[in-house]
């Protein structure tokens, strides 16, 4: 649906929020802002910096120019395990559902940035902290074979805790799936963007979170495979401070920006203006990619 007419919606069911929601602490500095203030903000605090998670559409409503068309929504979970815990796995599904308005924990579809055709995907680590399941990954794959057919470049936004175990080896199989499909995407000549956001772990940041020809950043961001605690009780070693942050990576040469999020459109808009001028690479299997100059492709 159009964008505004999204945010429209949003805004009225805020309407009977308690006086209390209304503010929130910032986890960093402790300032209390009012949230009306800080979405205006991006979700950046005014003080200190600190990026709050976003959820998909917010996200999407601060990058996109003006409409959105969902790829994949109709494809929705199923419960292949049975999965039995205090909770049934359908009850948690149904959950998360009310609590952030979304069907699965990925929203994929076209847009425009800056008056390029996009195809976009944007995780939501508020729908089941993000996990990988067989939706993400059907939507993903979806959302890139659709790219792939209209030579358009794609932008994903990552924030995940890994893969669901409530599905077991058919989540751990959408590693293998989204990674064949970013490679279809990139032989066949197209220009991906991956923008990594707190946090991004697990099964996502060892598949299609670290495939793109740019790799960005938000600052301070979550970024790694297992837990700091699991990987220091493994090595018997204690970790730099920094360990796992954007900063870090950058640092050791894993990505190649961390930009504020308040001036992420304007860097994605220069980066599509970038490889749309780049330079012309051939690939192993012998298709032309155009990729933004200064990017190294090897």
């Amino acid at each position: 649906m159009p964008m505004p007419e999204w945010l429209r919606i949003r805004r009225s069911s805020d309407a009977g929020v308690s006086d209390a929601a209304l503010w929130t602490k910032c986890p960093s500095c402790s300032e209390v802002l009012y949230r009306r203030d800080l979405a205006a903000n991006l979700d950046v605090c005014p003080k200190c910096a600190h990026h709050f998670r976003m959820h998909a559409f917010d996200r999407i409503a601060s990058i996109v120019d003006g409409d959105f068309t969902e790829i994949g929504a109709d494809v929705l979970p199923l419960d292949p395990l049975g999965w039995a815990d205090k909770r049934p796995y359908p009850a948690k599904l149904e959950a998360d559902r009310q609590k952030s308005g979304l069907t699965e924990g990925v929203v994929t579809g076209l847009a425009k940035i800056g008056g390029f055709d996009v195809a976009l995907g944007v995780m939501d680590f508020y729908f089941r902290g993000g996990t990988m399941g067989s939706v993400v990954g059907e939507r993903i794959t979806r959302l890139l074979e659709a790219a792939r057919s209209a030579s358009l470049p794609c932008v994903l936004f990552t924030a995940s805790g890994g893969a669901r175990m409530e599905e077991g080896m058919l989540a751990l199989m959408q590693m293998a799936k989204t990674t064949a499909a970013v490679t279809r995407f990139i032989e066949a000549g197209n220009f991906m963007l991956v923008v990594l956001t707190d946090p991004t772990t697990g099964g996502v940041s060892a598949s299609f979170a670290f495939q793109a020809d740019v790799i960005v950043a938000e600052p301070k961001a979550m970024i790694g495979f297992a837990g700091r605690r699991v990987i220091e009780q493994t090595i018997r070693q204690k970790l730099p401070d920094q360990f796992q942050t954007a900063e870090f990576l950058l640092e050791k040469g894993h990505i190649d920006m961390v930009v504020d999020r308040r001036e992420l459109r304007a860097t994605l808009i220069r980066l599509f203006e970038y490889a749309a001028a780049g330079r012309r690479v051939t690939g192993s299997n012998g298709a032309v990619r155009t990729v933004p100059t200064g990017v190294d492709t090897q």
